[in-house]
């Protein structure tokens, strides 16, 4: 069943809802029916059914049936600081890591940053919003993402909390990123590089705010590569802790 975030306007049992923002993608991309079910999520935890009433060019409208809490969200959150990439390999990043289950992507400009402005990058956003709603629609997320705000190198290793993982090729330890992943719900963050790779000075600036060198293997991993196979990582550990011990529950209110 199609599944659609309706952010703008509360979402309200029992009532008849005004679907004009998605009436494009009910009419004309799938073509959809009255009498059809969809879901809407709140992105507050929430998903509820609704049967399509009127569909036709001059509206949409639905009536609410029921509500249950949403599912697809990590126990924990996920927090991925990404070295801003070429256009594509970054919105691949934000649409497979979504996918995946990361909560929060932040980009980060570093020395060997190709795209360094933020306002280049900030003009971006609208179109990384769309690429991260229908990235969480169709893999049945139960909140949407959250893109922050463009970060230097310094400030990112400064501002991050939780566990603070650096996958690096040129780390000298020997531990894995997934055992290096804690089981006491605590919030994990995860820095990857850029195309040209993270510097021994930005990684020793990293090593003295606190953050931890992973390995992912034997291999180098291109950036985009690497961001997705760290963040599956971590979510595969992370979704394998018992409920009780997280304070975030999978899609439900805390």
């Amino acid at each position: 069943m199609h599944r659609f975030f309706l952010t703008e306007t509360p979402i309200v049992l029992d009532a008849a809802m005004d679907l004009a923002p998605i009436a494009h993608q009910l009419r004309s991309v799938l073509r959809l029916q009255p009498g059809e079910q969809i879901h809407l999520l709140d992105n507050q935890g929430s998903s509820f059914l609704a049967e399509i009433e009127a569909l036709d060019r001059g509206q949409a409208v639905g009536r609410v049936l029921a509500r249950e809490a949403a599912t697809g969200e990590p126990p924990v959150e996920v927090v991925l600081y990404q070295c801003a990439l070429k256009a594509d390999k970054f919105e691949w990043v934000l649409q497979k890591a979504t996918e995946i289950g990361v909560t929060r992507f932040v980009p980060v400009i570093s020395s060997r940053t190709i795209v360094r402005p933020a306002e280049k990058i900030r003009n971006k956003y609208e179109r990384w919003q769309a690429i991260i709603r229908e990235a969480a629609e169709q893999s049945h997320r139960g909140r949407l993402p959250e893109l922050a705000d463009p970060l230097s190198w310094d400030e990112a290793v400064a501002q991050a909390t939780g566990v603070r993982l650096l996958p690096w090729e040129e780390t000298s330890t020997t531990e894995r990123l997934d055992a290096a992943v804690p089981g006491d719900g605590q919030s994990i963050s995860l820095i990857i590089g850029p195309e040209g790779g993270i510097s021994a000075d930005e990684a020793a600036l990293a090593f003295a705010a606190g953050w931890r060198g992973v390995s992912l293997g034997p291999r180098v991993l291109r950036a985009e590569t690497a961001a997705l196979v760290a963040a599956a990582i971590v979510v595969n550990v992370v979704e394998s802790i018992p409920p009780s011990i997280s304070p975030r529950l999978r899609g439900e209110d805390c």
